[in-house]
């Protein structure tokens, strides 16, 4: 894992949006540890090597949990727990893991988002930590963007930044200004891309066909992506939300 931060241009640039939104949205304010949701895809996986050299370089040294669910048919990426906890301890980061097993008949991308969650807040206050970092990205922000406003008529986006004061635990989004691009690249050139999602309707989301819609019209206007997310945090979402 020693070559995973080796000075390259898309490194560097991931690593810049990322201190970008970490201080623009004061994601790391008041705070003493931090879990991530790590399911073992690009995505988290990106988020941990990125959050681990981060840390305690320009940012408070604070205490880094990776938190990961898995089970039969959970979202995410198909890799051992062994091999997310060797990642883990070669960045020592502590690693917490735990089974959640859904009906095959009962599964749905809701309930399951929402179990999982709820589960992985769970272990977060168990380990004394109320701020969970999620690992998604600029795509996936714009794509909730299309949702809401296709599904709900609304114009709302994904928050950099939520607290939750019932439950007194506050979800950051770091990876908000990243590309997807630039993390399949960053995997690629780091060896963990090639991993399969478990779920047996990964490929049919709403938010796969969103992306396609999305890629379509790219060709006509190439700054589709970069617009809607300006327009994202201009009208779609606030810096912070307490709910």
């Amino acid at each position: 894992m020693q070559n995973l931060f080796k000075n390259s241009k898309n490194s560097k640039k991931i690593e810049s949006k990322i201190r970008k939104a970490l201080y623009e949205f004061e994601m790391l304010k008041d705070i003493n540890s931090l879990a991530i949701a790590l399911s073992g895809g690009k995505d988290s996986l990106t988020l941990l090597y990125m959050l681990s050299k981060i840390i305690g370089n320009g940012f408070d040294n604070i205490k880094l949990i990776a938190i990961h669910i898995d089970g039969s048919f959970s979202c995410g990426a198909n890799v051992s727990k062994k091999y997310l906890s060797d990642i883990c301890k070669s960045l020592n980061v502590e690693f917490v893991t735990q089974t959640l097993d859904i009906p095959y008949d009962k599964l749905n991308c809701y309930s399951c988002s929402r179990d999982r969650r709820r589960l992985i807040f769970d272990i977060s206050k168990k380990n004394d930590c109320s701020t969970i970092a999620f690992g998604h990205h600029r795509d996936d922000n714009i794509q909730t963007l299309l949702l809401n406003l296709f599904h709900k008529a609304e114009f709302a986006s994904m928050m950099p930044k939520i607290k939750f004061k019932k439950i007194s635990s506050t979800i950051i989004r770091p990876l908000i200004f990243v590309e997807e691009q630039e993390i399949i690249t960053f995997a690629k050139v780091n060896n963990f891309l090639k991993t399969t999602c478990q779920c047996p309707f990964g490929n049919s989301t709403n938010r796969k066909k969103i992306d396609k819609i999305i890629n379509q019209i790219e060709f006509d206007f190439p700054n589709i992506r970069n617009n809607l997310s300006l327009s994202s945090f201009t009208y779609g979402s606030k810096k912070a939300l307490d709910i």
